[in-house]
């Protein structure tokens, strides 16, 4: 189905460009996949599923530049996914947004530096997946701080030794791991070129695709009772490198006190917002971290038995620190969504990215209907792809009558 011409493709639709309507579709495309496959692997608790979830960001990117390849779109459809994926009912949880979006930058950037090409895409794979693991280590050490290094390198040391392997590097491990992401990244982007070029010959039949209504939503809805407040949002701004100065540099118990003070605050402030906290899983790995630190600080050899007291005392010194994180980024994230911020973005620039929102959110329920489910993607992965790039024709089509239409 052709639906622009040569004309056309010049042509810039009143409100938003053509590569912004084609951005929309990309990443409403994209946010719908993350969601329902990454509900699916965190639900069954699958390791590696942010990974997995990268990869196939990469394939479905890489297939859809083989249809549209312009200039930009990657890192337009990665900012649209970014926040689609990171504003929910709950607040913005930014991990995964700085995730989504590096992927989709570093993809760019090696096809812009490298060109058009099987290079430029295997390049851009292989960056924007082993992205996808720096993101979690940085990730890990902003949460537990370097303590954790020095736990995984007595951990490393410690089994070593007992698989008989002397003088072992920690560090062979890691290139070893390095190495098994750059490969697969690049063979996610070839998975999604062979995908791409193949998507172009096959036949689509209209599947009459609608919006939800015509009314644009805004992505920046929270529950009708939230309070906002520019004051908390510079305070949550700040108080998170001074929190950290706090418990790495000062007294431990006066610092406890100051940051228990704040926690109590949030807590009580965005209980609506603090939902990761009521997760088991959370509580299950500050267990763990513990458990490790108290008895592997020192690289087992307590001379109080099997538990370090000091390796104890670190542990637990790292569990306040995630905590303190994981609220104090919460709450960080509900004020960003303060209407007046809203109206900040929408006037200084940012509007061609607010009305890609509102017609990608107006669609996300329709979307993620038509999109193959979990199991068809792990049962026939290629097809499953293939049909998003087959349809992508008419979703242009339902967005740029939509954009039309609200404006």
């Amino acid at each position: 189905m052709t639906l622009y011409s040569e004309n056309t493709e010049k042509f810039q639709i009143k409100h938003l460009d053509l590569i912004w309507l084609k951005a929309s579709v990309v990443g409403g495309l994209w946010a719908s996949v993350e969601i329902i496959i990454g509900s699916f692997l965190h639900n069954i608790r699958i390791p590696f599923a942010g990974s997995i979830l990268a990869a196939q960001g990469i394939i479905l990117l890489i297939a859809f530049y083989q249809l549209w390849p312009h200039k930009g779109l990657i890192w337009r459809a990665g900012l649209i996914c970014a926040l689609m994926k990171s504003i929910s009912p709950s607040a913005i949880i930014l991990g995964p947004m700085i995730g989504i979006f590096s992927e989709a930058i570093l993809l760019e950037l090696a096809i812009l530096i490298f060109g058009q090409n099987v290079f430029g895409y295997l390049l851009g794979g292989a960056l924007s997946l082993l992205s996808a693991l720096i993101h979690k280590v940085v990730g890990v050490l902003i949460l537990y701080g370097f303590d954790i290094v020095k736990i995984y390198t007595n951990i490393y040391y410690y089994i070593s030794k007992q698989v008989k392997i002397e003088n072992s590097d920690p560090w062979v491990l890691v290139w070893i791991i390095i190495l098994a992401y750059i490969l697969l990244g690049a063979l996610a982007a070839m998975t999604g070129y062979l995908i791409g070029k193949r998507s172009k010959n096959m036949k689509s039949y209209p599947k009459n695709f609608k919006m939800e209504s015509d009314t644009k939503k805004d992505f920046f809805e929270l529950k009708e009772n939230q309070k906002f407040s520019v004051l908390l949002f510079f305070i949550n701004l700040l108080i998170i490198p001074i929190g950290l100065l706090l418990l790495n540099n000062f007294n431990f118990y006066l610092s406890l006190i100051i940051i228990t003070a704040y926690l109590l605050f949030c807590i009580i402030y965005y209980s609506g917002s603090l939902k990761r906290l009521k997760k088991p899983i959370f509580w299950i790995q500050l267990i763990i971290i513990t458990i490790l630190a108290a008895i592997f600080w020192s690289g087992y050899k307590s001379t109080d038995g099997i538990v370090d007291l000091k390796g104890l005392m670190v542990g637990i010194k790292m569990n306040i620190r995630a905590i303190f994180i994981v609220i104090a980024f919460s709450s960080l994230s509900v004020e960003l969504r303060s209407p007046i911020i809203k109206a900040f973005l929408f006037k200084n620039g940012f509007k061609k990215i607010y009305l890609s929102l509102g017609l990608a959110f107006n669609a996300l329920p329709v979307m993620m209907l038509a999109i193959p489910g979990p199991k068809d993607f792990i049962k026939k992965p290629f097809k499953s792809v293939a049909n998003l790039i087959l349809y992508s024709e008419e979703w242009l089509e339902v967005f740029e009558k939509n954009n039309r239409k609200n404006n």
